[in-house]
Parts: structure tokens; C-alpha cells; sequence
């Protein structure tokens, strides 16, 4: 962890820096509402059913009523998370490659206890610290924070 920790915090990754891919699409979010739907994970954890029919109206196939009542929006929210997610075949043996291929992550990296604040189970003090800096020096100016 602490490598990709170390890459992570300098703009390492197969999609470049995720600090410029997260302001951006919160920058379009903002300017195209439309068309850029922007979720924060937290979002999703606090209130998934709602999030669930939001992005259904989102993309223009809002659940019915009769899907509402039977439980649609809660088997879609089952199938989405965590648990469910982290037991498909393809995410308990498949391996990531990160940044190019300097460095291969097992699955089990991204899929934990799926609950917000876990990460103070994977990071030291200085990691905690060390992100703490790169999140203010990275989202200062703008309304984002973690």
C-alpha cells in the first residue's frame, strides 16, 4: 500500500491524477447538469435508494411505480453494493494494473468493508497526514473536501 499510496498522492494512475479527473468533472457537472451527473461516494452510502432514483431520472428511466413497489430500487441497491460486488468471479481473481503496470493491485484493494471513514483502518498517522495536505493544497478554492 505504501507505494501506491506514494503514487497516488503524486498524480500516478492509469487515468492520470485524480484530483484533475475529480475537479473537472465537478466543474461539468456544474456547467452541463444534463448531461454530468457528479456523486461522492458518501452520497451514495448514506442514502443508495435515493441515489439509485436519481440517476434512473438522470438518464431518463425513472423507476415506475409498480418497480417501486416491488422492490426494484432495493435489488438494484443489493446488486450494486459492496458485498454483492465484491464477490463477482471477475473481481475475486482478476488483477489490476495501475499507472502503466508499475503496480499490480489485487481486487481485494478496492473492495473493503464498503463503508465511509474505513480508511483509517489501511492508513498510518503520517499517510493520514500526508493526504490531509495533498487534499487542501489539491481542492483549495473549490467546495470539495473528503
Amino acid at each position: 500500500m505504501d507505494k501506491a499510496f506514494v503514487m497516488f498522492c503524486e498524480g500516478c494512475s492509469s487515468y492520470g491524477p485524480f484530483w484533475d479527473h475529480y475537479l473537472e468533472y465537478r466543474k461539468e457537472s456544474l456547467a452541463r447538469p444534463r448531461e454530468v451527473m457528479f456523486l461522492r461516494y458518501e452520497e451514495v452510502v448514506s442514502d443508495t435508494s435515493k441515489v439509485i432514483r436519481k440517476l434512473g431520472g438522470f438518464l431518463g428511466v425513472p423507476f415506475t411505480q409498480e418497480e417501486e413497489s416491488g422492490g426494484v430500487v432495493e435489488q438494484v441497491a443489493d446488486l450494486c453494493g459492496s458485498a454483492s460486488l465484491s464477490n463477482t468471479p471477475a473481481n475475486r481473481t482478476s488483477r489490476v494494473e495501475v499507472a502503466g503496470g508499475q503496480l499490480v493491485v489485487d481486487p481485494s484493494s478496492f473492495f473493503r468493508k464498503g463503508k465511509v471513514g474505513d480508511w483509517v483502518n489501511h492508513m498510518s498517522k503520517d499517510m493520514e497526514a500526508r493526504m490531509d495536505q495533498v487534499v487542501a493544497e489539491k481542492f483549495q478554492g473549490s467546495c470539495l473536501m473528503f
